[in-house]
């Protein structure tokens, strides 16, 4: 019955004069997103509606299952869609749609109508009294309610004709690529991955780091950030995953520096790096999992010791959240099951017995004075070598 689908979007509808911008993300966003999906669809834009219509034979609900991932999406409408506008043919559409939605179910109903066409022979205010009238008729068990209907009957008479009742919730945020392009800092665990999901919402297109240590992270590690990346993916789009060999870097800084400050000296130099690799691919910022409090290298203290390095703004959406707020969303976007798998990352393998909490930064500066012989050559050899993984 449903061929079509209309998309309405949130935010997007407050744009003003630069809204087809983000309408016209949102409809490459959709395409994007039904690439896999079988079955032919049309994405059209008109007069402030978006549709996807399907032609001929689709998979259903894994058309929905697309469209529910598809940041800028605010409501999902099932769709029954005919060619004509004639009045008979859509009191028989109409007739047909209730039939197969709601049966013989008694409920309250009001029709709301919108035409494109002004020059169409009914007005909307007479499309829905003619069409309430003409349900009433067909239809025992339907009473009409205009202040608190169970349902919403709606009608749009465009070029072709539009009938549905139904809306599906949407994850809402703004189409990806609608606000640029910024650089997660991407580990194995349970809170980076959310991060980059969060900030995605908000539109921003994502790429992503991942340290990588060998022979003290293994393959099995290196594999557990690229399937997170394919799961993140399906909501933000393919990610450019950039592996950085850390290995000799975390060597050199735990054989030169206090053993308490590894955590925060090493943490500084992987925001040096992904900020480089950054610059060189166009990211306007860093995103990372961290939030306050949540372990040493995550005080305000070991935060603004970090901050110090970056010339890049760095994006923490989940700052403020308890650790359950966060696992709730990895459980929705599913990537928490693939998080605690055990497999460690380099930050777990070389962690300080008793790291520092509040770091002085004139010591921390002190400290990375024993690195400067070798790292510059280091980090640049890192760099160079660094492997692009794009995760989709």
């Amino acid at each position: 019955m449903f061929q079509a689908f209309l998309i309405k979007y949130a935010e997007i509808g407050i744009k003003g004069k630069n809204r087809y911008l983000f309408e016209n993300a949102l409809k490459d966003q959709i395409k994007f997103a039904l690439k896999d999906v079988d079955g032919v669809f049309f994405v059209t834009k008109e007069q402030g509606r978006i549709y996807v219509e399907a032609q001929g034979a689709f998979d259903y609900d894994a058309t929905v299952d697309a469209l529910t991932r598809v940041f800028g999406v605010a409501q999902i409408c099932p769709t029954m869609l005919i060619d004509a506008c004639d009045w008979d043919s859509i009191c028989e559409a109409c007739k047909s749609y209730v039939e197969k939605v709601y049966g013989d179910k008694e409920i309250t109903f009001k029709v709301q109508a919108k035409r494109a066409d002004k020059n169409y022979p009914l007005t909307s205010p007479e499309i829905c009294i003619e069409m309430g009238a003409y349900l009433l008729k067909q239809f025992a068990n339907l009473k009409v309610d205009v202040h608190n209907p169970d349902v919403y009957i709606n009608i749009e008479v465009r070029s072709k004709t539009y009938i549905y009742s139904q809306t599906i919730k949407g994850p809402g945020g703004m189409p990806v690529g609608s606000n640029g392009k910024a650089m997660l800092l991407l580990s194995g665990g349970i809170d980076s991955p959310v991060a980059g999901y969060m900030i995605a919402k908000r539109g921003v297109t994502i790429e992503a780091t991942y340290f990588h240590a060998p022979p003290y992270t293994s393959e099995r590690a290196k594999q557990k950030v690229v399937d997170l990346a394919k799961l993140v993916s399906r909501y933000t789009g393919p990610i450019k995953l950039h592996v950085v060999n850390f290995t000799e870097i975390q060597l050199y800084i735990y054989e030169k520096c206090p053993h308490e400050e590894l955590t925060i000296i090493m943490r500084r130099y992987m925001m040096r790096i992904a900020e480089r690799i950054a610059q060189e691919n166009g990211c306007l910022g860093l995103i990372t999992g961290e939030s306050i409090g949540q372990v040493a290298s995550q005080t305000l203290q070991s935060l603004a010791s970090t901050n110090e390095v970056c010339t890049l703004p760095v994006y923490r959406p989940v700052i403020a959240f308890d650790k359950q707020d966060i696992v709730d969303i990895s459980e929705k976007i599913n990537t928490y099951e693939t998080s605690i798998l055990p497999f460690e990352d380099c930050c777990t393998i070389f962690v300080a017995k008793h790291p520092v909490t509040k770091p002085n930064l004139k010591v921390i500066r002190c400290s990375e004075r024993n690195l400067e012989e070798k790292i510059v050559v280091m980090m640049e050899e890192a760099i160079k070598t660094t492997e692009t993984i794009v995760c989709e």
